[in-house]
């Protein structure tokens, strides 16, 4: 397929990546003490959850064998 050249009809596009502006950004803001402490609270909250979750639902998952010949003695005397 033959593709034709054409001028860019927006040639400010293509020379748009070559411009460099004179013009400096503000200086980011400090954060303030209680800014950070809340991230510090926000982050130890998320990971309390997550390790409550973790200890509340292991034993849920875990298989208790004790249980099982308990009852398995019971139908045995029977």
């Amino acid at each position: 397929m033959l593709r034709r050249r054409e001028p860019v009809p927006f040639a400010f596009l293509a020379e748009a990546d070559r411009f460099r502006s004179n013009v400096t950004p503000p200086p980011p803001e400090r954060s303030s003490v209680s800014r950070i402490a809340g991230r510090w609270l926000l982050g130890l909250t998320i990971v309390a959850g997550l390790v409550g979750s973790l200890v509340i639902g292991t034993p849920a998952l875990s298989v208790d064998h004790s249980s099982q010949t308990q009852q398995s003695q019971a139908s045995q005397s029977r």
